[in-house]
């Protein structure tokens, strides 16, 4: 749609190449500032600090109001994405802390954390001790005892699921049934997932039945993960949990469940609030369990080939990618990767007697951390904002991280990695474009789990490096890079990898494009599994405000025409009742940038009198915009969802809102609805609220109205007019 959008608006190249270019760095940016500035920028709407704003900024205005609020998108004209602006908004965490307490290990430290550009650093002075190549199973395991899992094939191997999966065979015949086949499905019910849908390829799908007892020892997990993944976990585990089931909470347990299939996953409804944290230990503890099982039975091997006597021919030892990389952890900040990292720590320490070595630990921390002192310390953000953006909040990384039983490698050359934790902004230009010279993407050749976690932020930051990412994974690498190909499995030499792949996608919240992802570019043999809940209940019950809702129904052809439909449908049935002097402070909220371009546009060839604010707006025209929206200088306000979601500021003087589009996070709409009680104006009467939509927007308006009055309003052709009164 995007792309639509693209050609039928107005913009200029520019603006649109920026777009996908250099996105959001410059805005990010912004989010680190004095308490000064923000307390400025808040507005509290005391006259005395709008009247604080600076002269130069009101001298500057002049007769371009269109001009200089529109100064940060004009602004953006740096379209070198390898640069990135580092910021962080809140204090320290629990994983920087623990970092902070290991030893350093004197490696050479980053210096300021806020530099400017990307600096590239792999770890080349610990290859030997952490290669794959040249260690063995009695080295690794410090005991003469190797994994007994990886000795002669036991009852207990066998049943292991991860022996299970990558050890299938298929013949040609049925590879090509999986790329061409329509998949089966079925539905199933689960007591804390809810509703779930399988689907597969080869075989009819038959549903999991959820495991309501987990017993640690039966879910083969590598060691010591048997025994540090209950001490790790306990945080999360209340006191009602049963004796039966120490190590896991329900919903741990039923995504463990499901993981430990190796079937692909998409859970929609991670929160950062409630179940963020619980999500992100249960998913590390599945990656980790995978890489150490890898890297055992790559050992093992290693010693059985040493110990052959010479002349004799051995096994077949196929135990290895085309490349080593094994786990792909996509996440949308350095805070994410640094609790990811710490987990791992935590997860392969047996007991505090008993630390692992962590190589570049000091480098990582100064890197990855953040400045309690760079918090401003009279925000005023939701609960949620405060959540998301934790920590460091640059978006511009990549870190190589290569484990051993007793040692962990950081900044580990990606092919020497196991674990790849990257940012999609730090993939794509790693990855680059076609036509570059410095290129690379031969290391995501024999990923073997995809971990795709908080997606819906990537529809904020820039979704074409995600579907980027996706077009090059699993694709035959363009050199050997020293691989022994009489260990390689016969699943990557004939590329068949994609089919192997788990993915593991988890989402705020049900989008197209991240359904697309899960329909489009997962080919998992074991099939895939959706949690499909439907909302009960919509974000407009949590309006407080006394408001009448109009939902107007826009009738499109066709999904690719919405576009131009909707523009047309606002430009001669909306905006004619709204262009009278008395439908006053009308704001506009607009989710798309490219319908923002098109209707700022459209609003400067009709003269009207308006303002507007983007993710790309500078503080000033953003502090100028807000003032004259409030006195009333400007009829029109253009609000875009993007400045929403990285500002959450409160936007004063609002009597008449229309939503061009239904927000892509349900509880924006509420949000933005319960600005109006900030307008002490005590005309709540004449008030209103309009909003756009079509058919094809079901899961969005489900999630604001309810799945019951979704379906009322689709199949009926009128406007809708709802009265809510915070009860509804």
């Amino acid at each position: 749609q995007a792309e639509n959008s693209d050609k039928s608006s107005a913009e200029s190249d520019s603006e649109a190449e920026v777009e996908q270019v250099s996105v959001y760095h410059k805005l990010l940016a912004t989010l680190k500032t004095s308490p000064e500035s923000e307390s400025e920028e808040e507005e509290d709407g005391s006259e005395s600090e709008e009247a604080g704003e600076s002269e130069t900024e009101m001298d500057s205005e002049g007769s371009q109001e269109s001009g200089e609020a529109d100064g940060g998108e004009e602004e953006k004209n740096d379209e070198n994405i390898t640069h990135f602006s580092p910021c962080q908004v809140t204090g320290t965490d629990t994983a920087e802390q623990a970092l902070g307490q290991e030893p350093a290990d004197g490696a050479d430290p980053s210096g300021d954390p806020s530099r400017g550009v990307i600096e590239e650093f792999t770890d080349v002075k610990h290859e030997s001790e952490f290669s794959l190549e040249t260690n063995f199973m009695e080295e690794e395991s410090g005991d003469g005892n190797a994994d007994k899992r990886d000795s002669p094939p036991s009852q207990a191997s066998s049943e292991d699921p991860f022996k299970q999966h990558i050890d299938k065979e298929f013949e040609e015949k049925e590879v090509e049934k999986m790329s061409t086949l329509p998949k089966t499905s079925s539905q199933s019910k689960w007591p804390r997932l809810g509703q779930l849908t399988f689907s597969a390829t080869l075989e009819k799908c038959k549903p999991l039945k959820a495991d309501k007892e987990v017993d640690v020892k039966q879910l083969h997990l590598h060691k010591p993960l048997e025994s540090t993944w209950p001490k790790v976990n306990k945080p999360f585990l209340s006191s009602v949990n049963k004796a039966s089931d120490p190590s896991f909470t329900p919903l741990q347990r039923e995504l463990f469940c499901v993981m430990n299939t190796y079937r692909d996953l998409f859970y929609p409804e991670r929160n950062a609030l409630t179940n963020g944290e619980e999500i992100r230990h249960v998913y590390c503890l599945h990656a980790l369990n995978h890489v150490l099982k890898a890297n055992a039975q790559v050992l093992g091997n290693n010693t059985k080939r040493r110990d052959q006597k010479p002349g004799t021919v051995g096994d077949d030892h196929r135990d290895q990618g085309l490349t080593r990389p094994k786990v792909l952890m996509i996440v949308p900040f350095r805070e994410c990767a640094l609790r990811i990292v710490h987990i791992f720590i935590s997860l392969l320490e047996v007991s505090d007697k008993r630390k692992i070595d962590v190589s570049n630990k000091k480098r990582f921390k100064g890197e990855f951390g953040s400045d309690p002192e760079e918090k401003p310390p009279n925000l005023k953000r939701p609960e949620d904002y405060e959540a998301v953006f934790a920590g460091n909040i640059d978006d511009h990384f990549r870190i190589g991280v290569a484990i051993l039983q007793k040692s962990m490698r950081l900044y580990a050359p990606f092919y020497s990695s196991d674990v790849i934790i990257a940012s999609p902004l730090g993939m794509r230009t790693v990855i680059g474009a076609e036509g570059e010279k410095k290129r690379d993407f031969d290391f995501l050749s024999s990923i073997e789990i995809l971990i795709i976690d908080q997606a819906d932020i990537y529809l904020m930051q820039n979704w074409e490096h995600v579907l980027h990412l996706m077009k090059h994974v699993n694709l035959l690498p363009l050199d050997s890079h020293g691989v022994d190909f009489s260990r390689v499995r016969m699943l990557n030499l004939n590329n068949w990898s994609k089919y192997y792949r788990q993915t593991l996608l988890f989402s705020a919240l049900q989008h197209p494009q991240i359904n697309s992802i899960f329909n489009k570019h997962c080919f998992n043999y074991v099939g895939q599994v959706a949690v499909r809940n439907v909302p009960l209940r919509g974000s407009i019950s949590q309006v407080v405000v006394q408001l009448p809702h109009v939902f107007r129904r826009l009738e499109a052809e066709s999904l690719s025409s919405v576009i131009d439909t909707r523009f047309r449908f606002f430009v001669d049935k909306v905006l004619p009742e709204y262009r009278d002097a008395i439908m006053s402070h009308t704001l506009v909220y607009v989710p798309s940038y490219f319908d923002y371009v098109r209707l700022r546009n459209y609003f400067k060839k009709e003269d009207l009198n308006f303002t507007h604010i983007c993710e790309y707006t500078k503080k000033a025209g953003v502090c100028r915009a807000r003032r004259f929206f409030l006195k009333g200088e400007k009829q029109f306000l253009l609000f875009t969802e993007r400045f929403h979601f990285y500002k959450r500021y409160t936007i004063k003087g609002i009597r008449n809102l229309i939503f061009y589009e239904l927000p892509t996070y349900p509880h924006f709409y509420s949000e933005v609805c319960n600005m109006m009680k900030a307008t002490d104006s005590g005309v709540d009467a004449t008030w209103t609220c309009t909003v756009l939509y079509s058919k094809y927007d079901a899961q969005k308006l489900a999630a604001v109205v309810g799945i019951d009055r979704t379906a009322q309003m689709l199949q009926s052709k009128k406007n809708v007019h709802l009265f809510v009164t915070g009860e509804s």
